[in-house]
């Protein structure tokens, strides 16, 4: 981030609004707790209304705006990366299974030595 986006004042109404926010969210908990007698599809609507509106109210703050912008940015970075290939993710995974199964013989053979050593030095044989 550069240094114009962290140094950005508050907004005044800032704390006002996140708590206005909280209480919808919290109220859209609360109501659905306390309508647990309807219908799923009504209550999912109206707790989807309340998150968009919540959303909506916390883009007007900041914090909110900045977020808005950081996703914007993401996109951009996310159409830049340059993807594998479907043959080199099949290889890749290939070569990471392949990597894990030799280091998973590894470990257990080097297990089974160190449980024979112990039990050596200890005369305990299980």
């Amino acid at each position: 981030m550069n240094a114009s986006t962290e140094d950005q004042p508050s907004g005044s109404l800032d704390f006002l609004k996140w708590g206005v926010i909280f209480l919808i969210l919290a109220g859209a908990v609360f109501g659905n707790y306390f309508y647990a007698d309807e219908s799923v599809l009504i209550r999912a609507v109206a707790i989807v209304a309340l998150v968009v509106v919540a959303g909506f109210i916390a883009m007007q703050t900041v914090k909110g705006r900045t977020a808005v912008a950081f996703a914007k940015e993401s996109k951009t970075e996310v159409r830049k990366v340059v993807w594998p290939t479907r043959q080199e993710a099949i290889q890749t995974t290939f070569i990471v299974l392949v990597a894990t199964f030799i280091m998973s013989l590894v470990m257990w053979g080097l297990d089974s030595f160190l449980f024979w050593i112990v039990g050596f030095i200890t005369g305990l044989q299980v």
